[in-house]
């Protein structure tokens, strides 16, 4: 690793961690802007008791007490306890709903990538023939799409016919989150492989190569798609943070116990706690996401320079 690169990760790094800083701020002071509180929903309880839980929990403090021991306790990983699933940490229910995403998402981001750029590089070395034009037209419709329409058409087509194939709990019940979440971005990557490949093809060095007589599937697989990954990255890094972490339309539909879900039901509860832990969660794996992004650039085309 050489210093520019070194510098340039450390910089990325220490924005990395501001960025969190800045959401865990935003959210913490928005959250407590709201008017109402977590408890004042539950029936039968008296001001006495609310007190109590408040104080159990800390919420009788002042606002910005609350929020440098929030701090401290997350310096610990400590992201505390919910307040509306008793007896639950918020790490274990953020674990919990991101074991059933990361499950569905792994597997919808990996058939995506490579699907996409698969059919992306088919289309552009086999450009304006027929396998280049069905290749747009699905990528088109897919794009076009919304993914909560495609779960809905499925749900509808295979709930009569192959009703064992829903339902989470057994292994078929996963195939269609996967393929929802998958269509969307694997049909991006197409046509974002297709338009950097095509560029990458129309560039000097490939006519040079070609000229000399390089094999073509060299040619293809060596230098030009490895170039034509680039923008591609620049794609997938946000992709799989999103994807990782499902979409609520998705676990909607198919009742899947992800980590969105336990994000709406956090808000609609007003459970601080898992609010807060559910908000840094999700932050910090973008930002990580997008960090792991700007190593494989060096690592696909070493000639970027950082300085």
């Amino acid at each position: 690793m050489d210093s520019k690169f070194a510098g340039y990760l450390l910089k990325r790094i220490l924005l990395a961690l501001a960025t969190i800083l800045f959401v865990i701020t935003v959210t913490f002071f928005l959250m407590h802007t709201v008017p109402g509180g977590p408890f004042l929903g539950e029936k039968a309880i008296s001001p006495d008791v609310q007190r109590a839980l408040e104080e159990k929990y800390g919420l009788d403090k002042p606002l910005i007490m609350q929020y440098f021991t929030y701090l401290g306790d997350l310096f610990r990983l400590d992201f505390g306890w919910s307040l509306k699933q008793r007896g639950m940490t918020v790490l274990d229910l953020i674990l919990n709903g991101f074991a059933e995403s990361a499950k569905i998402g792994g597997l919808a981001a990996l058939i995506a990538v490579i699907l996409g750029i698969t059919l992306g590089s088919i289309a552009a070395v086999r450009r304006n023939k027929i396998y280049d034009k069905s290749i747009m037209v699905v990528s088109t419709a897919f794009v076009a799409v919304p993914g909560f329409v495609i779960g809905t058409f499925l749900l509808l087509i295979f709930y009569i016919s192959v009703p064992k194939l829903l339902g989470i709990p057994a292994p078929w019940g996963y195939l269609f989150p996967i393929m929802t979440l998958s269509f969307y971005p694997m049909a991006y990557i197409t046509r974002l492989t297709r338009s950097s490949m095509l560029d990458v093809l129309g560039q000097d060095y490939i006519r040079t190569a070609r000229s000399k007589g390089v094999d073509r599937k060299k040619v293809i697989f060596k230098h030009a798609l490895k170039n034509a990954l680039i923008p591609v990255l620049t794609y997938i890094g946000p992709m799989l943070a999103y994807i990782l972490t499902g979409s609520l339309v998705v676990e909607k539909i198919f009742n899947v116990p992800g980590i969105s879900r336990a994000f709406i039901n956090s808000i609609t509860n007003r459970d601080y706690p898992l609010i807060m832990g559910t908000t840094v969660f999700l932050a910090t794996l973008i930002v990580l996401m997008n960090l792991i992004t700007d190593i494989l650039y060096r690592i696909v085309d070493p000639r970027i320079d950082f300085s």
